[in-house]
């Protein structure tokens, strides 16, 4: 028998799971590690974290199997978008990382808007928002001079992990695509962003595919993990396009929602010079030569938490979530607005903030947590508008992650 390993390195932990060859997940494991926010607004890891307990959660993995190291052919990633990962020429890190969900930067993407004005879209084909890359890179440009003196090369979270384990440095598109570095019809760095911003081409690192072998595993990093060093490891993927793959968006009309932390609405696109006006992302698929467009919603299943962080702490989210189906679509007039940390599609806005409208005293605890899984799901549906404006064709919608297993949160789906 033969296996092979994802490791998916999300934004509170590190999972990884063993698949057998009919697609089958025959165990998973996962390791949490903790956020810093130092500042209001700031939002960082330590690189670290991540390979630590990547490595643990490999070894655990192969413990718990009892699968001979020899039966697996390989490993590849998904992982966390756009976090800015920094290294000098002994790649060594010299910051923690900046997250995805960092707000630090809106006067960098001011800057980049008017350095660059329609070229941005042009060849990026995203506008500048706090969340993606070059704007982190300029804030650290701006802000810590002297260490970015130091910075020879920048990777995104999960190719710093790859980096680690195989001794490599690559980046493949689909992450790419959310540096805005990228020309991203182009599949190469852009000369013209990066002189814009007198950036040394050296610093981005080489591209590659996402099923591209990237190498085998160091030594002592197999010794640490419980596999063999001759493990073949390849690139992977940013999450949401390697999510679209697992669930099967592979052609025109095909679309995916997937909740988690944040909520994402991406549907497969193969018209490289269609013009969405930067409403929503364009980015680069795992699949070769194809491309998906995305409407993001920042504060989606992390909306659902601090609800019940901040009004239900002592209940189960299952206890949480019992009684909505009983309350009629609309939660008798009880509107949120899933903003409270800023948003991206279709109010690209840092400062935008959440809400609860129509409050009345007949409103419960159920009317409330309903009204949060409908705010969020609305605001999905303002994505699936701009798909549809565009021409995209939405047949079906496919369910993915933590809000899949609720059904009267799929129900509520029906409406868009």
């Amino acid at each position: 028998m033969s296996y092979v390993i994802g490791v998916d390195l999300g934004t509170s932990a590190v999972k990884t799971v063993l698949v057998d060859r009919s697609g089958k997940v025959v165990a998973e494991h996962s390791e949490s590690y903790p956020l810093s926010q130092p500042k209001p607004g700031f939002s960082e890891q330590r690189p670290e974290d991540w390979v630590e307990k990547t490595l643990l959660s490999l070894k655990r993995l192969m413990e718990d199997t009892a699968i001979e190291p020899a039966e697996i052919e390989g490993l590849s990633f998904s992982g966390q978008m756009h976090g800015l990962v920094l290294l000098n020429e002994e790649g060594k890190v010299l910051r923690p990382a900046i997250l995805w969900n960092d707000t630090r930067t809106t006067e960098q993407c001011r800057r980049i808007e008017k350095t660059l004005g329609g070229d941005l879209l042009r060849i990026a084909r995203n506008r500048a928002l706090e969340g993606f890359t070059l704007p982190k890179i300029l804030w650290v440009q701006e802000h810590e001079p002297e260490l970015f003196q130091q910075a020879a090369v920048f990777v995104l979270p999960k190719d710093y992990v790859r980096y680690r384990l195989t001794g490599k440095l690559d980046m493949d598109y689909s992450d790419a695509a959310g540096t805005l570095l990228l020309d991203v019809t182009g599949k190469a760095w852009s000369p013209d962003i990066l002189d814009a911003f007198e950036l040394p081409h050296s610093i981005c690192p080489s591209l590659v595919e996402s099923f591209d072998l990237c190498g085998t595993l160091l030594p002592e990093i197999a010794e640490q993990s419980g596999l063999l060093s001759e493990t073949k490891v390849f690139a992977g993927g940013a999450d949401n396009a390697c999510g679209a793959i697992g669930a099967g968006i592979l052609a025109a009309g095909q679309t995916m929602c997937s909740v988690g932390t944040s909520g994402v609405v991406l549907a497969y696109e193969e018209r490289k010079d269609v013009d969405f006006e930067g409403k929503v992302h364009f980015f680069n698929h795992g699949e070769k030569d194809a491309y998906y467009i995305m409407g993001v919603t920042l504060a989606a299943g992390y909306s659902l938490e601090w609800f019940k962080r901040t009004f239900a702490p002592d209940v189960s989210f299952g206890e949480l979530l019992g009684g909505i189906g009983d309350i009629p679509a609309g939660s008798g007039g009880l509107l949120f607005t899933p903003y409270i940390v800023g948003e991206r599609t279709p109010h690209p806005d840092a400062n935008i903030r959440g809400s609860f409208i129509g409050i009345d005293a007949s409103h419960k605890l159920p009317h409330f947590a309903r009204s949060v899984l409908e705010g969020i799901t609305f605001s999905l549906r303002e994505s699936i508008d701009i798909l549809r404006a565009s021409g995209s064709t939405i047949d079906s919608v496919i369910s993915i992650g933590g809000g899949a297993k609720n059904a009267d949160w799929l129900d509520a789906g029906r409406y868009i």
